[in-house]
């Protein structure tokens, strides 16, 4: 913990991408009250994942990180939350059959709801109004009463956070993400596409290798491993006010733990040296992520690891990489290096998304997917010629069966966005291209094993 850490020390700091609330009485008020609230996760839980994650950091795992940009009060429902846990689970079952490699699952859920944003204001015609910073903080109707940033919804925010929660958990140990439903987690509108048949198939192949298992004598059944799975939330920790109210001593430990979420990361907008949102992020005990963009330099680089994990602590530190498809070969090379001479344990993760987005010929923001595509694959070959391990993804995703992302084995074309263009802030993947990028992974994990066995 950095030294003279208080949860509120963070306000000392310059700070950016926060709202400036027009009645600073409520929201005051509105923290106190969030801070009596339950905890959404607990410290042993943060702990888990920390050492599961060091485990992604020694080359003995992966990190799977996905799900909405922005998560929507309007969206909330239990067959969206259901649908984009499914995909997940598939993703994490063609890692872990195809590549024979440990999947640690952490979805961008219960609780991602403020995103940043380019610029403070959004114009249409002659009107300009505050940007839409996710729905914790104003609504995403173009209208004056709507974009005024109001406290209150931190608490609607913290609601909905919980009842994801209890659900993901319901999902994750109640049996629904038991290995022998491997063939029931393939969605109607997938099943018919590419990469829902090559789904199918590996399923097949599992429920062999069961049925092998029980003629053999050993029962699948009777092994916690089969029956559920761990699954945590995460998302990016920007709303200080709220991150802070949340923020709790372990009882156990004497540590402070934000219990907004099992991992925050901080942005690439909001990553200062001597910002706010580092300050508050090196006093919590979680496993904490860092978006990693064009603009970081190496010392910078270090700089920032020193200040979120100076212990060397290995699975404490993502670092979520995002240069678009055309800059890893020249950008992600010095970064690594410097971390090795450093001698820093971290997990390094790979973000196609946000380096690869657009704007479509008629109006709608997209991204091309074959360019995220080709932005894992530069990631991995990076990785392969450092002689170090890629560790994980980062994706913007959903079970949906959306339209917002070109390209894919069903070939979305640009006239096709606006067929069923949900998202709320960026574009995102379905599940048949969430699929696709799954099957590259695996091969790539696969061609690291298998060159790792060769040395």
């Amino acid at each position: 913990m950095a030294k003279n850490w208080t949860p509120e020390s963070w306000r000392d700091m310059p700070i950016r991408q926060v709202p400036d609330y027009p009645d600073a009485a409520l929201q005051a008020s509105v923290e106190a009250e969030l801070g009596g609230y339950p905890p959404l996760v607990f410290a042993g839980e943060a702990r888990r994942l920390k050492d599961q994650l060091a485990e992604v950091a020694e080359g003995r795992g992966f990190l799977l990180q996905g799900g909405d940009c922005a998560e929507s009060f309007a969206e909330f429902h239990p067959d969206n939350i259901r649908d984009t846990f499914r995909v997940l689970l598939q993703m994490a079952i063609v890692l872990t059959f195809a590549a024979a490699c440990p999947v640690v699952k952490v979805g961008r859920l219960a609780g991602q709801f403020a995103k940043p944003r380019s610029s403070p204001t959004e114009k249409q015609g002659d009107q300009e109004l505050d940007s839409y910073r996710g729905d914790i903080v104003n609504g995403i109707e173009f209208e004056a009463e709507a974009r005024v940033p109001d406290p209150r919804r931190m608490l609607k925010a913290y609601a909905q956070s919980a009842a994801t929660l209890n659900l993901l958990r319901a999902f994750a140990q109640g049996g629904y993400a038991n290995v022998d439903s491997v063939h029931k987690w393939n969605l109607d509108f997938v099943s018919s596409s590419p990469a829902g048949a090559r789904y199918q198939e590996l399923a097949d192949r599992i429920g062999e290798a069961l049925d092998f298992m029980r003629a053999c004598g050993i029962d699948p059944e009777n092994a916690p491993e089969m029956q559920g799975t761990d699954f945590y939330t995460s998302h990016e920790a920007l709303l200080l006010g709220y991150e802070q109210a949340l923020t709790r001593v372990d009882s156990l430990t004497g540590d402070w733990y934000d219990t907004s979420a099992h991992l925050l990361w901080v942005g690439d907008r909001t990553r200062q040296l001597d910002g706010g949102h580092l300050e508050f992020l090196s006093g919590v005990g979680n496993p904490l992520a860092a978006k990693v963009g064009p603009s970081m330099k190496p010392d910078e680089l270090t700089r920032l690891i020193e200040i979120l994990n100076p212990a060397n602590e290995p699975g404490r530190l993502s670092l979520i990489c995002r240069f678009g498809a055309d800059g890893v070969a020249e950008k992600l090379p010095p970064l690594i290096r410097a971390v090795e001479r450093e001698g820093r344990a971290v997990v390094w993760s790979c973000d196609p998304m946000h380096g690869n987005t657009v704007k479509a010929s008629n109006g709608y923001k997209t991204r091309n997917f074959d360019r995220v595509m080709a932005e894992v694959r530069n990631f991995f070959a990076v990785h392969r010629a450092e002689g170090t391990h890629a560790g994980g993804v980062h994706i913007e995703m959903t079970g949906q069966n959306v339209t917002e992302c070109t390209g894919g084995a069903e070939a979305i074309t640009e006239e096709k966005l606006a067929d069923r263009y949900h998202t709320h802030c960026d574009p995102r993947l379905n599940a048949s291209q969430a699929l696709e990028l799954a099957f590259l992974i695996a091969e790539s994990l696969k061609a690291e094993r298998l060159a790792l066995a060769a040395e």
